[in-house]
């Protein structure tokens, strides 16, 4: 089995089949960790022994009659400011290290029911303020494509455990651009769903109202399938949207009859030459594919980082000041504030 190129529902159709295991299917994944992981430093906590229980457990589960569900047995990296029960929780800072969480993320949660195995943590720029994944407290990751160069960020753990075909499907969190910036560096799929699409209950907050939760993949399909499992209301999430999850079917086959807005002020005189030209062929091609390209104007499009930083900075400040060493982060041992 060729691990690194197969999609996530490749090989889920091939453990459903009783071709291969769960338990195979994390060793693989293990096993690409252990190859090319000291080069790319993806991962942050392989937790293999969490892994290979799981895959057990959702063998016996298979023996007893249940049903398979759309993500059965494959391995997944979670940024390292997903809580999962049990596994460290530090979000590349040292000011967490240490801590476990005690607790699923709504996302998380929904992946496990669905049958995937989490089989590390994948790191990030510390507390995700950042874009090249330089800036964790632990280590920085390389592009697997080119390993002097950066993955972005500050998801760049997750974009380059996918890249790297360490795992097929990985998660991060998108506030101003954290999915969709190494999505693009490393060459893979990157979604950052609708604000309230995917519930942020267990999401560690940066800014509360930009946050989202999203996939990282190879395979467009299997990022439309694993939004179809993170999705949906959750009453733990008061910002959460009151629809149904979003169903994989809908998104039909091709691009024919579909609208694409083109504002006239993303192509900035300042870009890079060779970048435009690919985007142009993008465009290109999908008109040619069927898709109908709308050109539109988007004036406000200059004041739209100025703003992103002004909400982002003031949400961080107060969603950080938690770590205050009384209920999370480190308590510095000091003298007695009476000693002289």
């Amino acid at each position: 089995m060729d691990f690194p190129k197969r999609s996530a529902r490749e090989l889920r159709d091939l453990a459903a089949s009783g071709e291969v295991s769960p338990t195979e299917l994390v060793e693989a994944a293990l096993a690409r960790i252990e190859a090319v992981d000291g080069k790319v430093g993806a991962f942050l906590s392989v937790e293999a022994d969490s892994a290979l229980a799981r895959a057990r457990e959702l063998e016996a589960a298979r023996a007893r009659g249940e049903p398979c569900g759309p993500l059965y047995g494959v391995p997944i990296g979670l940024k390292d400011n997903l809580n999962h029960t049990g596994w460290p929780l530090t979000c590349a800072s040292r000011v967490l290290e240490g801590y476990r969480a005690s607790y699923d993320a709504t996302a998380v949660r929904r992946l496990l029911d669905a049958g995937a195995v989490p089989v590390g943590r994948c790191n990030m720029d510390e507390f995700a303020f950042g874009s090249s994944t330089e800036h964790s407290a632990f280590q920085a990751t390389r592009n697997p494509w080119k390993l002097d160069r950066i993955p972005g960020g500050s998801s760049g753990g997750s974009a380059a455990a996918v890249a790297a075909g360490m795992v097929p499907l990985a998660f991060g969190s998108d506030t101003g651009g954290s999915i969709r910036q190494p999505a693009a560096l490393c060459g893979v799929a990157g979604l950052k769903p609708t604000y309230g699409r995917v519930s942020r209950f267990g999401l560690v907050a940066f800014g509360s109202s930009l946050d989202q939760i999203g996939p990282f993949s190879r395979d467009l399909r299997d990022s439309a399938v694993a939004l179809g499992v993170i999705s949906g209301r959750d009453p733990r999430d008061a910002t959460s949207l009151d629809a149904p999850a979003f169903d994989p079917a809908t998104i039909g086959e091709g691009v024919r009859g579909l609208r694409i807005g083109v504002p006239a002020e993303y192509f900035d005189e300042r870009m890079d030459a060779s970048i435009l030209a690919t985007v142009r062929a993008a465009l290109a091609r999908l008109e040619a594919e069927g898709a109908t390209l709308v050109p539109l104007s988007l004036p406000t499009t200059p004041y739209a980082i100025p703003t992103y930083y002004l909400v982002a900075t003031s949400e961080a400040s107060s969603n950080l000041a938690r770590f205050d060493g009384v209920r999370y982060g480190n308590r510095a041992a000091a003298k007695s504030l009476l000693e002289h």
